[in-house]
Order: structure tokens, then sequence, then C-alpha cells
């Protein structure tokens, strides 16, 4: 069964980027900090980074998100969503508009204008047709920024919320949770490692 799974690294206070996160400066002031983890050696790191990515069989972004990844200083070939990890998954866009021009031809982009629910709906679609093409089942990943994950919390619409919560006080920068609707959560599982605490949460409503 495809599940949505919103999946993000957060700090000890709750923000997903430091202070004045920008074009230039994606993850703000101290938010290189937060995805540590992802690069680090610890075998516990490389297997959840490996087992995230090899289920994922489509993305769901925001387009402030998508317009970093896609920019001069994004992703390349050895940075990006599960770089060395995974094949490409199918990538959805939650927009107003579709850009002009996408610099990373070679992954495949979706970008839908009629808001989150569709994108998720579509994002659905692609990861149930990728699951039956390889025959294994694989999910929809939210990988943020933090409003769009915020705003499928709150719309009901996460099955699994998974946490790399990062040793780190930012102090301020944009956070994940901003006084929405409630949700029950229980906690599936956790993982320690030197660089950060991995949490996976059931969301039951």
């Amino acid at each position: 069964m495809t599940r949505i799974i919103a999946d993000i690294s957060i700090s000890l206070d709750g923000f997903v980027t430091g202070p004045g996160p920008g074009p230039d400066n994606g993850l703000g002031t101290g938010g290189e900090a937060l995805h540590t983890w992802a690069f680090s050696d610890d075998p516990d790191d490389r297997r959840i980074l490996r087992e995230a990515t090899a289920r994922s069989g489509a993305v769901v972004l925001g387009r402030r998100l998508f317009d970093l990844v896609d920019g001069p200083k994004g992703w390349d070939d050895t940075t990006g969503y599960g770089a060395g990890e995974v094949g490409k998954p199918a990538f959805v866009v939650v927009t107003s508009a579709p850009p002009d021009s996408v610099r990373l031809t070679d992954l495949d982009w979706t970008f839908v204008t009629t808001g989150l629910p569709d994108a998720v709906a579509a994002a659905r679609e692609r990861a149930e047709a990728a699951s039956s093409a390889c025959g294994e089942d694989l999910d929809v990943v939210l990988m943020g920024g933090g409003a769009t994950i915020g705003s499928a919390l709150d719309a009901g619409l996460v099955d699994v919320l998974s946490l790399h919560l990062a040793p780190v006080v930012l102090g301020a920068g944009t956070p994940l949770f901003t006084g929405g609707a409630p949700r029950t959560l229980v906690r599936r599982s956790v993982t320690a490692t030197s660089t950060a605490t991995h949490l996976t949460y059931d969301v039951l409503g």
C-alpha cells in the first residue's frame, strides 16, 4: 500500500531552516547542521538514508524548495535526493504557475497548480505506477519545505511523519509546527546516532 510520508530534518527548537533562508542561503544561517546526518559515515545514518530513498515512488515539494534545488547552487550529480543511493523518482511540485524553464532536465518533474491535495494525489498515482512496475510497495515522500509539510499535516494528508532531529538550537528560522490542527502520533521507531535522532511516527488523525 502506498503511504504518504513526510520526511524532514529539524532542530531541537523546531526549525527546518536557520534564520534568513533565501536563494543564496537555502537552509538559512546555521541550517546546514540540520543535514549533517545525511552526509555522515555512521552506518545507521547511511542505512536510514538508503531505506528512505529506496522506498520513494514519488516526491512532493513546494515551489520555494524547487527553486532552490533547481537553481544554480542546487542539486548536481553528487548532491540531491538520494544522490548515489537510488534511482530517480518522479517529482511533483506544488506551485501557482510552472517555471519558464528547468535546469535539472534529467529528472521527471510534474507541476500541479491546483493545490496540495491534488499534488499528493498526482504523486500517489506516480508512486503506484512505479510500484506496479517494480513489484514492490513504494511511497510518496513529502520532502518539504516546512510550510508544505505543515500544510499537509494540517490537511490530514500524512500517514507517517519521519523527523531527523539534529542536535542544534537555531533560535529562529522556518518552523515546522505553527499551531495548526492537532494530530495524534504513535511512535514507531527511534534510532540515535552521533549526528541525529531519527524518529518515525504513525499519524492517526
